[in-house]
C-alpha cells in the first residue's frame, strides 16, 4: 500500500513520478492513516518561548492584541524564537470545471474559466495584482478545466485529471481512479513549493460553479442542511438560487452514506480541483509549512484534511470570513478566527492575501521590538513586590 503523506524525499519523488505519468494513471490506495502520524503540532516549546518574549518587549502585555497571539503561532510553526520574515510566499490556484454549472447555479458561464486561467497566467487577475503588492508569487494548476489550454505554459496543465467534472446532483463528479490521482498531485505540489522554497502557502481557487460543490460538502461535513450551506455565489439571483440550492441538496443525498471514506466523498461530490487542494493542505501540514486559508472552497477542503488529520488545522490561519453562509459552518468545525471580515467572496486566494500583512506584522514585531532591559524602559512592576505593597499603601 502507498503510504501518502510522508515527509521523505523518496516517498514524494515516488509520488510526483506516478502523477506525473501520461500513461499509467492507475487508482492507488491512499494510506490516509499516515498523515495521522506524520503530522505533529507546531513546537510548544518555541510557542512558550514567544509568549515569554512578548511579555518582555516595551508595551503593555497583551496591548497588541490578537497581533501577539498571532506573533507565538508564527514562532511555534517556524519552530523558531524569533521568528524569521515570511521571505517567499506562494499562492496556488486549483482550477476546474464542474457539471453543475450547466444548471445554471452560476452568474457567470462555464468558459469563464478557462479564461480566468489564461488571465491568471498572464497577470491580470485580483490575485495577481495583490500578489505582486505583498510581494507574493502566483502558480494556477489546471486539475479539471473543460477544454485544452493552448495558450499557456505546458507547466499549468501537466497534472490535469480530466476536462471538467460529473453533474454531482446527479453523478459523481470523479472516478475513485481520478480523485486518486487528484489528491496525490496536491501532494506532489505542495512538495514542489517547498522544496523551492515556500515558507508560506496560500490555497486558492478558480472554477465556475464551484461554490456547489464546496456547500455541500461543507454541508455533510457540519450537519447542516442545504439551504444553510447554499449562498449567492457569483452573485446569482433567487432562482438561480432556488436551483442551487436543489443540486446542494440532491447532491449530499448522494454523499450522505460516505461522509467518513474522504477519498470517495471527493470523488463523488467534489472534484478534482477539490481532491488536489486536500492532499495540498495535508501534505503542507507533514512539511510543517503554514498555510493562510482563504474562503469557501479552500474551507471545504479544509474540513476534510481535518477529518482526517485533526492536528493539521493547527499549522492554518483563516485569512478572511467569507460573506457565504457555510463558511461561518467551516470556521466553527476548525476553531479558526478569521483574521479579516472585509464582505469578500471572489475566492483565488484574494482573502488570504489581504490578511498576510498581519502575519508579517505580528512576525515583525516579536522579531524585532526591543525588550524593556535591551531599551533601558522600566517594566511594570511584578505582582507582589514591594512597589506594589507600597502603591496599594
Amino acid at each position: 500500500m502507498l503510504r501518502c503523506g510522508l515527509v521523505a524525499r523518496s516517498t514524494c519523488d515516488t509520488i510526483a513520478a506516478r502523477v506525473l505519468s501520461t500513461t499509467e494513471r492507475l487508482a492507488v490506495s491512499i494510506d490516509l492513516q499516515a498523515f495521522k502520524e506524520q503530522i505533529v503540532k507546531p513546537d510548544d516549546d518555541v510557542r512558550r518561548a514567544a509568549q515569554a518574549r512578548q511579555a518582555s518587549l516595551t508595551k503593555p502585555r497583551g496591548a497588541l492584541g490578537r497581533l501577539e497571539e498571532l506573533s507565538t503561532w508564527v514562532a511555534s510553526v517556524q519552530g523558531a524564537c524569533p521568528p524569521r520574515p515570511f521571505d517567499r510566499v506562494r499562492v496556488v490556484i486549483f482550477a476546474g470545471d464542474h457539471g453543475v454549472a450547466g444548471t445554471g447555479v452560476s452568474a457567470y458561464p462555464s468558459e469563464v474559466t478557462a479564461q480566468m486561467v489564461q488571465n491568471f497566467v498572464t497577470g491580470g487577475a485580483a490575485v495577481n495584482v495583490l500578489a505582486r503588492t505583498l510581494g507574493a508569487s502566483v502558480r494556477v494548476v489546471d486539475m479539471a478545466v473543460n477544454t485544452t489550454l493552448d495558450n499557456v505554459p505546458a507547466e499549468t496543465s501537466r497534472y490535469k485529471v480530466r476536462q471538467g467534472s460529473g453533474n454531482i446532483a446527479l453523478e459523481d463528479a470523479l472516478s475513485i481512479e481520478e480523485a486518486t490521482n487528484a489528491f496525490e498531485a496536491g501532494i506532489a505540489i505542495a512538495d514542489e513549493e517547498i522544496d523551492g522554497g515556500a515558507d508560506l502557502l496560500i490555497p486558492g481557487d478558480m472554477g465556475i460553479g464551484n461554490s456547489t460543490p464546496a456547500a455541500a460538502i461543507i454541508g455533510l461535513l457540519s450537519s447542516r442542511d442545504a439551504a444553510a450551506v447554499t449562498g449567492r455565489g457569483t452573485g446569482i439571483d433567487d432562482e438561480a438560487w432556488m436551483r442551487k440550492a436543489a443540486a446542494v441538496r440532491d447532491a449530499m443525498r448522494r454523499g450522505r452514506g460516505i461522509r467518513s471514506d474522504h477519498v470517495r466523498l471527493l470523488a463523488t461530490v467534489g472534484g478534482a480541483d477539490f481532491a488536489a487542494m486536500t492532499g495540498f493542505l495535508l501534505q503542507s501540514a507533514v512539511r510543517r509549512t503554514p498555510v493562510i486559508l482563504d474562503g469557501l472552497v479552500s474551507g471545504a477542503c479544509a474540513l476534510v484534511a481535518h477529518r482526517v488529520a485533526f492536528r493539521c488545522a493547527k499549522w492554518w490561519q483563516a485569512g478572511h470570513r467569507s460573506v457565504e453562509p457555510a463558511h461561518e459552518f467551516v470556521l466553527s468545525r476548525l476553531q479558526l478566527e478569521p483574521l479579516l471580515d472585509y464582505q469578500l467572496r471572489l475566492g483565488e486566494g484574494t482573502g488570504a492575501l489581504l490578511a498576510l500583512p498581519l502575519v508579517r506584522a505580528a512576525q515583525a514585531t516579536l522579531a524585532d521590538m526591543a525588550t524593556f532591559d535591551e531599551a533601558g524602559v522600566s517594566d511594570r512592576p511584578a505582582i507582589g513586590t514591594d512597589a506594589d505593597a507600597d502603591a496599594d499603601a
